[in-house]
């Protein structure tokens, strides 16, 4: 193998692998400080106003809790698989799937009344299938679910919840770690023939060069990397959860009557669905889940790794 072969191997390894801030990493009580604060900002840029003040309420600690069984996850199963003998590209998208599949188990214990809340406010009074307008805020639809169904009408949908938001997750999470590798790697071969013109930097970084340290990406190449990856992570998981989506937030916004009679049941609510559009139903709007998904994902990633950037105990820990 040539020298030239063997530095732009070296080159292309540097770029396609920036280090990865684990939970030791991580000063927690700025990594949970500043991550209620950032994500507080981004729920109020996301949620509808309806519901804004529901799911703020619920986001706090939905968000820790979501964090902390992701990091923990994430940190314990990667050096496991390794040392099962996984490659490090298969390590981390193990490590990814089952950190995305805790953390959503997680946080649905918080988040699944929370979602109920939020629906029924912005189901009622608006478009053909509206429910009527009952309910004042938050607070009132807790009451008047708690009186028709008790707790458990807090938690209608809690399985599908799980059923969807888990397997979700660990797909999201996987597709984003192996997204993030096939940028990387297009990153390296754009690289490779900046260096063949002469042009030997990425972004603006003025570390960067072409010696054997190899390219050093700057903050803004990492942002756009990774804002990419999870835009492409986020298509992929609308595709696949779409389905159990549309029939949680059926089951979600149908309410029990007066007569003591509950809502209808998965398989009914299924059948309705079917019967009204057939299965093309469940697939109700997916361009615009797509897309929503995706801006959803790419401006919560860039939030969190920002947050964890910021939160790191070693300021100079970025990229390897």
């Amino acid at each position: 193998m040539s020298s030239s072969t063997a530095q732009e191997e070296s080159t292309a390894q540097e770029i396609h692998i920036p280090a990865d801030i684990d939970w030791q990493m991580l000063d927690k009580s700025k990594f949970f400080f500043l991550g209620a604060a950032l994500f507080s900002g981004v729920s109020a840029a996301l949620y509808p106003a309806v519901g804004f003040g529901t799911s703020l309420t619920g986001t706090i600690p939905a968000r820790a809790l979501y964090m902390t069984a992701l990091e923990v996850t994430k940190s314990n199963v990667g050096p496991a698989a390794v040392r099962l003998g996984l490659p490090d590209p298969t390590a981390s998208a193990v490590a990814s799937a089952a950190a995305g599949l805790s953390a959503a188990m997680a946080a649905q214990v918080v988040w699944a009344p929370v979602d109920v809340i939020s629906q029924r406010l912005m189901a009622q009074g608006s478009g053909l299938n509206a429910l009527p307008c009952k309910y004042m805020n938050g607070i009132d639809v807790f009451r008047k679910i708690l009186n028709t169904d008790g707790i458990r009408g807090l938690y209608r949908g809690f399985g599908i919840s799980i059923l969807t938001y888990a397997p979700s997750n660990a797909a999201w999470w996987a597709s984003y770690s192996v997204a993030q590798r096939l940028v990387w790697g297009g990153m390296g071969c754009l690289c490779r023939e900046r260096q063949e013109n002469g042009v030997i930097s990425v972004g603006n970084n003025s570390n960067s060069s072409g010696s054997n340290n190899g390219l050093r990406p700057d903050a803004k190449t990492v942002m756009a990397v990774q804002g990419l990856s999870a835009a492409m992570a986020g298509g992929i998981s609308a595709l696949i959860t779409m389905p159990l989506d549309t029939i949680k937030t059926r089951l979600q916004v149908l309410d029990g009557d007066e007569n003591g009679r509950k809502g209808p049941t998965l398989g009914q609510t299924v059948r309705n669905l079917v019967r009204e559009g057939g299965w093309l139903a469940c697939y109700r709007g997916l361009g615009p889940r797509c897309a929503s998904m995706s801006l959803s994902a790419t401006t919560m990633i860039t939030t969190y790794e920002f947050l964890k950037r910021l939160s790191t105990k070693n300021q100079e820990v970025f990229v390897s």
